[in-house]
């Protein structure tokens, strides 16, 4: 199997509960550029891509990209499976590496960890870091499948609620494909880093500072709560959305 692996990090300025949150700035540079350059030092991802939307709000998160010499598709808005396919052909992916921009803490060493399971053994469909069980924190949320796989989920005639999840139809259909899901050694599930409401920005912008640099592991960040056990609370009450069914 050609190994040619793709970051496809789906983007948009559009969020429900935080709209624009991508640009926002987090420390020295906005949300996005973290996703980017933390998901660029994986050594086994050849190539990162943004993949946004058709929709003119998103205009200025293309312009933002191009200046700064990120691969760009565009795509549906809700249909994101349909984005994620057409980016992945685009771009020549064999195997695809799901990030979402949300997430500004990704830990390269654990997309490597993902990835490497598929390229040590090719029968895997789907690998992931959440599923069936969550160990990693929130916002360390990491796939990798086959581009065979996504095309067979495209084909599944999945509702458009369940396409804008991408990968839903995957691990939701666990007979249809091989999945293989990592755990850390380290129950830290109750953790939520990623960046999706005001206070889920609150906690970024304290690590940001705490660090004053974007090359720290996860691992760091747990010591970092260890020493500032009040950062815990500022969005411990915040509500994960659910995602649909697939009947």
């Amino acid at each position: 199997m050609d190994s040619r692996t793709v970051a496809i990090i789906q983007a948009r300025l559009g969020s429900s509960r935080l709209p624009g949150k991508i640009l926002k700035p987090l420390g020295h540079q906005s949300l996005i550029e973290w996703v980017v350059a933390r998901t660029s030092r994986a050594q086994l991802v050849d190539l990162v891509v943004i993949a946004t939307t058709t929709e003119a709000t998103d205009d200025p998160l293309v312009d933002y990209s191009q200046q700064r010499g990120w691969p760009v598709y565009r795509g549906p808005e809700h249909d994101v499976l349909t984005r994620y396919c057409a980016a992945a052909d685009e771009f020549a992916a064999n195997l695809i590496v799901r990030i979402t921009s949300d997430c500004p803490f990704i830990d390269p060493a654990e997309i490597d960890r993902v990835v490497s399971v598929i390229r040590n053994d090719p029968s895997v469909d789907y690998s992931c870091n959440f599923f069936p069980n969550r160990t990693f924190p929130r916002g360390l949320d990491t796939e990798c499948f086959t581009r065979e796989a996504l095309r067979r989920v495209d084909l599944m005639g999945l509702p458009l609620d369940s396409r804008e999840h991408v990968t839903l139809g995957i691990y939701q259909n666990p007979d249809h494909f091989k999945i293989a899901g990592i755990e850390s050694p380290l129950d830290a599930a109750e953790h939520r880093w990623t960046v999706d409401t005001e206070a889920d920005y609150q906690l970024a912008t304290k690590l940001a500072e705490w660090f004053g640099r974007d090359n720290f592991g996860w691992r760091e960040v747990l010591k970092a709560f260890e020493q500032n056990p009040n950062w815990f609370h500022i969005n411990a009450s915040v509500q994960q959305k659910v995602l649909p069914q697939i009947a």
